[in-house]
């Protein structure tokens, strides 16, 4: 489906006001009116990202009642377990619990379940086991908001119980003993979307506060906590919350953590990677890099070895954890490649991927490890939800399914409610959604779905779209405007990268393909004598149609800098093209970035 292109409008006076009221680069006044920021005092509450604009961690609802059982269970040398999560969120939290906890001196371990055979979130069996081994306290991390069974059984089984986690709150909650969560009920907390890593750090640090009996912490516990900033910075990222506010804070002094002092693990999973060789880590090398690998072993079946990653001491079990999680990735890559090329081929055979309303493919033996991944590029490539089921290869009834909205507005736990007599049981939420369903209820729930995500396409206008900050020439792109825009760093989610657009564009040489599998494209572009290298991930089928292309192109695009042996220049990450539609002329125009 084509995405509608949506230039943001911009009032001239008030780029102008906040040059001069906050004393800001024009380019960096435009791009944060088009955020909505207009007042210098916001400008400067948004930019500002000092560590002392983080809350007292006391704040966060459930906190002081948590540390309140935790820091005895410390002194008795209670048996205690971190219960975590398979994602890079749920790993890094675990992590930071785990390595406070040894710090503090307690009887700790942890317990991280296996995606492929244990599922999300707390575990009767899990819980059971660790009742025998002796465990009295178990404190989950990114889980166990909804296990109401759960916190039952460990009532019943004499185990205290500490739930930590951000999720969508969803009925009655959970007789814990103690919760801790932003957005508790009855609580006032300003930020309620901090990860499962971040609200992990928040009791880390009330706990280093409770066990010195000081706000001011001693010299060790110090260290441990800005090095769990890089931690919460890699949950932060990969869990895709909204940089803003708390988050951005997390993030940015993590970086700088992980830059200066990484942790042993991660500072030879770095190697391995060469982010060690990079002038600076950026929340793209822990989107692009990092949090992959992290995950991969988690999709893999192997979560607890990334959690041993994040709390190793160092030495040789640094470096062989760090090299065996990185051939993990390699392993997911090659698994997910093989499933993305089979789903997109039943894609254009079987169903029509232009004008159905949603896409359901299935296939046998599709890693279960791997479907979220490729139903969100799938989502991506397409404009439209997208659900990737992989059904049993020894001949089991259940297939198992991940679903990705892919950047539109439709809201896929609406539409699985509608269909949930044809599925076994779902969850999720607006963007992303998980299934168990039936084999034989497959073709009924496909047209199911695709009807009530067709309803809400008609309903709600809903339309896929690109929204564009501002227009800005080739000739535009200097370091010194790049420089200007990394001022609104960390970027991501709630404050992605700015996209500009261009018209009368043309190709300099051919473009090509790149990467494993040429899934990437390579081009050089030229408007006038200004010549830009382009690169676009995951959209290596461009070549061939740009290429036959002979007039000029408009572009959507984010300005990136490039750093190679020392040397720096501006290149674009192409986002999105379309033929011009007045011989190189935009077809729509805002207030172009100025410097």
């Amino acid at each position: 489906m084509q995405r509608r292109w949506r230039i943001i409008p911009h009032d001239g006076s008030r780029v102008d006001q906040l040059v001069r009221t906050a004393r800001l680069p024009a380019v960096v006044a435009q791009l944060l009116v088009s955020r909505g920021i207009y007042l210098a005092d916001d400008a400067a509450a948004f930019m500002s990202t000092k560590l002392t604009n983080l809350r007292d961690p006391r704040e966060l609802p459930g906190v002081v009642e948590a540390t309140k059982i935790i820091a005895p269970a410390i002194e008795a040398k209670q048996p205690i377990t971190i219960y975590g999560d398979y994602d890079a969120d749920g790993m890094t939290g675990t992590a930071i619990l785990v390595n406070g906890l040894r710090l503090m001196g307690a009887d700790v371990s942890y317990h991280v379940p296996n995606r492929l055979e244990d599922g999300y979130g707390l575990g009767e069996e899990a819980i059971r086991k660790l009742a025998d081994r002796g465990k009295k306290l178990i404190i989950s991390v990114d889980c166990g908001i909804t296990s109401r069974e759960h916190a039952k059984l460990c009532r019943d089984l004499d185990i205290k119980l500490i739930i930590t986690d951000h999720h969508t709150i969803d009925g009655d909650l959970p007789c814990a003993d103690a919760i801790v969560h932003p957005r508790l009920p009855g609580t006032t907390y300003p930020f309620g979307e901090l990860c499962g890593a971040g609200v992990a750090f928040k009791l880390a640090w009330a706990l280093c506060q409770q066990v010195c009996g000081s706000d001011k912490v001693t010299d060790p516990m110090r260290r441990y906590l800005m090095q769990s900033l890089s931690l919460a910075a890699i949950g932060t990222v990969a869990d895709v919350v909204p940089l803003l506010d708390e988050n951005r804070v997390l993030v940015e002094h993590g970086l700088k953590t992980l830059q200066a002092t990484p942790l042993p693990g991660l500072a030879e999973l770095m190697k391995v990677t060469k982010l060690d060789q990079s002038a600076s880590i950026t929340s793209d090398s822990i989107a692009f890099t990092l949090a992959p690998r992290l995950n991969a072993a988690g999709r893999l079946g192997q979560a607890q070895l990334a959690v041993e990653l994040l709390t190793t001491p160092g030495g040789e079990r640094a470096v062989s954890l760090a090299q065996y999680i990185h051939s993990l990735n390699s392993d997911r890559d090659t698994l997910q490649r093989s499933v993305t090329l089979a789903a997109q081929k039943q894609a254009k055979e079987e169903f029509d991927p232009t004008n159905d309303a949603a896409l359901v493919l299935a296939g046998v033996g599709w890693h279960a490890g791997v479907i979220g991944v490729v139903a969100g590029r799938l989502a991506e490539k397409y404009a439209k939800p997208v659900f990737i089921l992989s059904l049993d290869s020894t001949g089991k009834p259940e297939a198992v399914g991940s679903g990705r909205a892919g950047g539109t507005d439709i809201n896929l736990h609406e539409a699985l409610s509608e269909c949930s007599e044809r599925l076994v049981r779902f969850g999720g939420h607006k963007a992303a959604a998980g299934l168990t369903i039936l084999e034989d209820q497959i073709d009924s729930f496909r047209g199911d779905f695709c009807e009530a995500v067709a309803r809400q396409w008609q309903e709600r206008q809903v339309e896929p779209e690109i929204v564009i900050d501002a227009e800005a020439s080739l000739g535009q792109l200097n370091l010194e405007t790049a420089k200007h825009i990394e001022m609104l760093a960390p970027f991501g989610a709630g404050n992605p990268r700015p996209i500009l657009f261009c018209g009368g564009i043309e190709l300099d040489e051919p473009a090509r393909r790149m990467g494993g599998g040429d899934r990437h494209l390579s081009v050089k572009l030229k408007q006038g004598t200004k010549t830009v290298r382009g690169v676009a991930f995951g959209a290596g089928d461009w070549c061939e149609v740009l290429n036959e292309i002979k007039g000029p192109i408009e572009i959507a695009y984010r300005p990136v800098i490039n750093e190679f042996r020392g040397f720096r220049k501006v290149e674009i990450h192409l986002v999105d093209w379309r033929i011009s539609a007045t011989q190189g002329r935009p077809t729509k125009t805002s207030k172009a970035v100025t410097t």
